[in-house]
Formats: structure tokens, sequence, C-alpha cells
């Protein structure tokens, strides 16, 4: 690790944009530190509560009809409006049409996952860190092959500066306000639907 402290900017969801990165069915079946049930839903999760905050989303794949298949159907259906470009270079910041898709998003905060993490998702959020933007990694929506590519996967994104996270809590940082509208499809999405439902027990007492 660097030792660098970096003051505190809150994600919102005017500064914010998500980057899915090669969540295909060929890399899927290789991942090791998550269960594919654990990861999907993640994954899924993750994707779901940033359409729910209106965040830009980008999605790519690499090699999709070569070597690692398609996006998952179970995202592909989670996201049924957004393209999926797909590319041949490893780092997703090294295809043109994926550059001009992050940052024609105008934000300034970018959060990646990609299966594997230590080359999907990472690639791209270091690359993006060297490009003056703050790249945040959802470390549980990302996945690899073995738990040593895990470990130095994430050691090499804290040198780099990437900030590294759960996928939950990026979004419930960027809800910010448990008061907002979208809230109960945000916790719904994250598996927790309890918070809607206490929210309206207690206006039940308050009546």
């Amino acid at each position: 690790m660097t030792g660098q402290i970096r003051p505190y900017e809150p994600l919102t969801a005017e500064n914010a944009a998500l980057i899915l990165v090669d969540h295909q069915v060929g890399l899927l079946t290789g991942v090791r530190d998550y269960s594919t049930g654990e990861l999907k839903h993640n994954v899924v999760a993750l994707a779901k509560a940033a359409k729910a905050l209106k965040l830009p989303i980008v999605v790519t794949t690499t090699a999709r009809d070569s070597m690692w298949g398609p996006t998952f159907p179970e995202l592909v259906g989670a996201l049924p409006d957004v393209d999926i470009i797909d590319r041949t270079t490893v780092n997703a910041f090294d295809d043109e049409r994926v550059a001009s898709a992050i940052l024609g998003t105008g934000r300034k905060k970018l959060i990646f996952a990609g299966i594997s993490l230590e080359v999907c998702a990472a690639f791209p959020a270091m690359t993006a860190v060297t490009k003056g933007l703050d790249a945040y990694v959802a470390v549980d929506a990302s996945g690899t092959f073995s738990e040593t590519k895990h470990q130095v996967g994430l050691l090499r994104m804290l040198q780099a500066g990437v900030i590294l996270s759960d996928y939950a809590t990026l979004m419930v940082e960027i809800l910010k306000d448990n008061a907002r509208p979208e809230a109960g499809a945000v916790y719904g999405a994250i598996d927790m639907p309890w918070a809607a439902l206490v929210g309206q027990i207690a206006k039940a007492y308050d009546k």
C-alpha cells in the first residue's frame, strides 16, 4: 500500500458511473473466490441498484464470439436497454469505443467490476486513475481464478490508488438519504427489502 491519505469525497448520483467488464459465461466458470451463485447475485444486484439510482452504465465483453462467451443472461436481463460493447483488447480502456463511452458519461468517479478482478476490473480502474479520475472497484461483484490472484490484484490496485469496496456500500453511499424515492428499489436490489418493510411499519405506528 502507498500509505497515501486522500480526503473523503462522497460518491453521488451526479458524479458516479458504473463500468461492468467481462461478466461472461466462459470466464464465470473459472471463478474460484466466490461461488457462481453469489457472484451472479452480487453483479445483478449492483446493476439493478445503479439503474435505480439512474447512474450511467457501460457494459463490455471481450472476444465474446471466439473465447469467453456472452454476458451471463441474468445480467443482460437486468440491463435490457444497455448495449454491450464487444472488444479484443485486454484492458477495456484501450478500446476506443469503450473509452469513449466511459469518458462520455462525464462522470469523475468510476465504479468498476469485472471478471477477472486483477485484469478486467483492475486494468481499466488503474488506467482511470492515470487519467485523473477516481476509480472504485466493487470487489464482491468481481471474481478471479485463485486466492493468489485475488490478493495480489487487491494489492496492486491499492498501490495504484484505486479505492476498494463492496458493491452494496457503494450503492448506499450514492443513495445518501433513505427518504429518497429510490431507496426501496435500491435496498430491494441489494437484498435488503426488510429496510423498506421496517420503514413501512414505523410509519404505521406513527399514525
